[in-house]
């Protein structure tokens, strides 16, 4: 059936299609999880940190915790919320809505600019001489292609992209544990010992300052962490699905990220691991195991694709809710006959032709990759502390929902009041080093741009209009939505 526009003035112009079912969320939350950022990230990670990297995951990991139980009360407590931008439009203002829209658009777009550079890195280890933007291109055009189906094409794509990085991960840390085991020596001399891990100097070989570096590039391992709350509005049963992905996150973190880097150091000194190559890989390779190393590329050049195919769903996603709100043009609030945002997922995809040029007239591939990580990271952190800002007006203004809700974040508003002291940490920690630094002063551009775009937009008679429409609509949701 050929592709056609809905209607303005119908319902189902208005509303996505909930298609995604629990195995979809479940991986889709997994994939979200386990990110480009582990793959070619930790590399530099570790020889920042040394083996306290182990330490940098968890107490990451613990923390954006209660971002995704925060976020998951908020999004249960009205089912007409599509995503995070819709609760705080309608908990903190309209303000609120349109900043975290726009920054998470913006966040996954240089989130996907990282993976395309990523992927381009990738394929250079089949043939080194092909240029980096011929991988790039064919990238962002199979990208688009993947999600101009239904969502639920998205979610079987997503789903076996996921199935890939776990079967790997599981793979890795089994093959890992059996070259401790048998006390394997690579090529170079170095044997496998889980005494690796500290006979170099402790878990803080580094010092403070190491253990603080490592904060910088581990931060972006989390990206995506907060993806299912994008799919709100395109889950089945999201009473029992949303919980269920969100309550898996502590699994996720110590078996994806803690138990396959002390594998990884295990088998490989820390000193060892080269921060411009992915650990993953260079585990096999280091250990003479060529064929192998070449698969864990494969698939860390899938967990990428992964990554990048996530991040285009949900910035057609926000630009479509945008749209819905008035925050954006109202071509992108248009959906197709098989209730997919083309418009918005066309304008993700000619925006992340950036990173094609930046492949093709950069020089380092793990200098680019630096740089955009940090810019994604620090706009990531604006989001998560608005997530639980948007929390903390939500407990103030509606304590009966609060206390309705069988979803409750664990530690309240004395745990949001942590977190937002860990992320300040966090941002502090980005000011020690030059290459996060430089990263760090572009960043406010970004603000700068949408807060005179706001100081425009606001008083539009057209998206005063809009924004009334979609208050009215979240205001009409007294039961859930099945």
């Amino acid at each position: 059936m050929p592709e056609q526009t809905l209607p303005e003035h119908t319902e189902e112009q208005r509303h996505l299609s909930r298609q995604l079912s629990n195995r979809h969320i479940q991986l889709i939350a997994i994939g979200g999880a386990i990110g480009t950022g582990l793959f070619m990230g930790s590399g530099k990670t570790v020889s920042l940190a040394g083996p306290s990297v182990i330490f940098v995951y968890m107490i990451i990991g613990f923390m954006l915790f209660f971002v995704m139980r925060a976020m998951g009360e908020l999004l249960l407590s009205n089912l007409h919320y599509k995503s995070f931008a819709d609760f705080a439009a309608d908990l903190l203002g309209p303000w609120a809505g349109f900043f975290t829209g726009w920054t998470y658009w913006f966040c996954w777009i240089v989130t996907g600019v990282a993976d395309v550079v990523a992927i381009a890195g990738y394929v250079t280890y089949w043939w080194p001489h092909l240029p980096l933007w011929i991988p790039a291109l064919a990238t962002v055009f199979v990208l688009v292609a993947l999600n101009l189906p239904t969502v639920k094409a998205f979610g079987e794509t997503e789903f076996w992209f996921a199935l890939i990085k776990i079967v790997a991960i599981l793979v890795l840390i089994v093959v890992g544990l059996a070259m401790v085991f048998t006390q394997f020596t690579a090529p170079n001399g170095a044997e496998a010992s889980f005494a690796n891990i500290w006979n170099d100097g402790g878990f803080f070989p580094t010092g403070p300052m190491g253990f603080v570096a490592g904060f910088q590039i581990a931060t972006f391992a989390f990206v995506g962490i907060e993806l299912v709350g994008t799919t709100a509005a395109e889950t089945k049963s999201p009473e029992r699905n949303l919980p269920r992905a969100i309550n898996s996150i502590p699994l996720r973190v110590m078996l994806f990220y803690v138990v396959s880097l002390t594998v990884i150091i295990s088998v490989t000194p820390w000193r060892e691991i080269s921060p411009d190559r992915s650990p993953f890989v260079a585990m096999f390779s280091l250990a003479g195991l060529g064929i192998a190393a070449s698969v864990v590329n494969f698939v860390v050049l899938t967990s990428a694709t992964s990554s990048a195919n996530s991040g285009i769903y949900s910035t057609s996603r926000m630009v479509y809710g945008l749209a819905q709100e008035g925050d954006a043009p109202a071509l992108f609030g248009r959906l197709t006959s098989r209730r997919v945002p083309a418009n918005a997922l066309f304008l993700s995809g000619v925006v992340l032709l950036s990173g094609v040029v930046m492949v093709a007239v950069g020089g380092s591939i793990i200098e680019a990759f630096t740089i955009v990580t940090t810019i994604s990271s620090l706009c990531f952190i604006f989001v998560w502390s608005i997530i639980l800002i948007s929390y903390l007006a939500y407990r103030r203004r509606r304590p009966h929902l609060h206390e309705a809700s069988k979803f409750k974040m664990p530690g309240g508003v004395p745990m949001c009041f942590v977190v937002l002291g860990f992320f300040a940490f966090l941002v502090w920690a980005f000011t020690q080093k030059a290459d996060t630094l430089h990263a760090l002063l572009v960043t406010p551009v970004w603000f700068i741009v949408l807060g005179l775009a706001w100081a425009v937009l606001r008083r539009r008679p057209g998206h005063l209009a809009r924004a009334a429409a979609f208050r009215a609509d979240l205001e009409s949701a007294d039961t859930p939505e099945n």
